[in-house]
């Protein structure tokens, strides 16, 4: 049973709603799946505890919400997704970047560079809400005109051991007498919820919901042996009679006979 959770905690006095997420497990499993290096994988940790947080207002049972980063950095990009029942999964467009990797916490302005993400929300077959922004807080304030503002915070060894991958999210609501959201700076999200909360300046607020998280992927061995039906006979003859086939989202492969 994973432990990773999105907690959901409300403050009355200051009429603040606060979303704790905690993905240290998922991230663990997902870099050892794509066989990533520590800075690819410090990335990836961050990307999904964003995509965990705004997946807490998935409305819809099928519903899916994605972040995807594309940046001039030698990282290339992030695909993160969360769905309503708390699935996540994602992967980063390269792995391993060894000038960065063993150095420590990475330098985002040198891995990352200029960057532009995509927040989408669907359900199959259709696009709910689409959003661009440079930066997720962006995206809050600028294309959900919401007064919010994240924290993500990740740590990762260079054996792949993910020690901290957690996000939390404040947002005072419309009818709130303090409009400032801020967060102290030396804050650190390697706490019990109660303790962040307490640093945040909310030590009475109440939980209201705790949803647990997971890594869980839609691919399937049918899934792989279906994309085969788009090619023709003559270009599936030029294959070999068994192929590998990996999702790009979640590491794994599938060997598929091709005739």
């Amino acid at each position: 049973m994973s432990s990773d959770a999105r907690e959901v905690w409300y403050d009355s006095a200051s009429r603040t709603a606060i979303t704790v997420v905690d993905v240290r497990e998922t991230a663990e499993k997902l870099l050892a799946a794509h066989l990533s290096g520590p800075t690819a994988g410090y990335f990836l940790a961050r990307a999904l505890a964003a995509a965990a947080l705004l997946g807490a207002e998935a409305s819809e049972k099928d519903e899916s919400l994605s972040i995807q980063m594309k940046c001039k950095g030698p990282l290339g990009g992030f695909n993160v997704e969360c769905t309503a029942d708390g699935a996540l999964r994602g992967y980063t467009e390269r792995k391993v970047l060894e000038d960065f990797d063993g150095l420590g916490t990475p330098d985002v302005r040198k891995v990352v560079g200029e960057k532009r993400i995509q927040v989408t929300r669907s359900v199959p077959g259709r696009i709910l809400s689409q959003g661009l922004a440079t930066n997720i807080n962006g995206y809050l304030n600028q294309s959900l005109q919401r007064n919010a503002q994240m924290r993500l915070e990740a740590q990762v060894a260079d054996d792949g051991r993910v020690a901290l991958a957690k996000g939390v999210m404040v947002e005072r609501l419309p009818d709130a007498e303090d409009k400032n959201v801020s967060f102290p700076v030396k804050l650190s999200l390697a706490v019990a919820s109660r303790t962040l909360l307490k640093h945040l300046g909310f030590p009475h607020a109440e939980i209201k919901s705790r949803t647990p998280l997971l890594f869980k992927c839609r691919c399937n061995p049918e899934r792989a042996v279906a994309m085969l039906g788009a090619l023709s006979e003559a270009e599936r003859q030029e294959l070999p009679p068994a192929i590998d086939v990996t999702c790009h989202m979640c590491g794994r492969i599938y060997t598929v006979k091709t005739r």
